[in-house]
């Protein structure tokens, strides 16, 4: 299956604790269909110190499931179901549903 969400795309979460909240995608997990959005769902975790990390309270944002996510329209900012069409140059783009805008550029 082709990936609809990617890394360094804006996207809105949906569902849970943080919805409502916009942010860029850092990371995709592909295999456990996650993924990690700059300032949603952060968690603090305490870390034993080592020789390399002065360890304390470290916070840092946890994956969340990619169904709680939608990417954001480039047109209006609002959540946008993705859609997949071949462009002139036979390459597979991605484009918001809404608005028939590409988001691959």
């Amino acid at each position: 299956m082709a990936a609809k969400v990617k890394k360094g795309d804006r996207v809105i979460v949906i569902a849970g604790r943080n919805k409502g909240a916009k942010g860029e995608v850092l990371k995709v997990l592909p295999s456990e269909n996650r993924v990690v959005v700059q300032g949603v769902n952060v968690v603090k975790r305490h870390q034993r110190p080592s020789q390399m990390d002065p360890g304390g309270i470290k916070t840092f944002e946890a994956p969340i499931h990619v169904s709680n996510v939608s990417l954001v329209d480039p047109r209006d900012g609002k959540a946008v179901r993705v859609g997949f069409k071949v462009d002139e140059h036979g390459r597979k783009t991605r484009y918001a549903k809404r608005s028939g805008e590409s988001i691959d550029v």
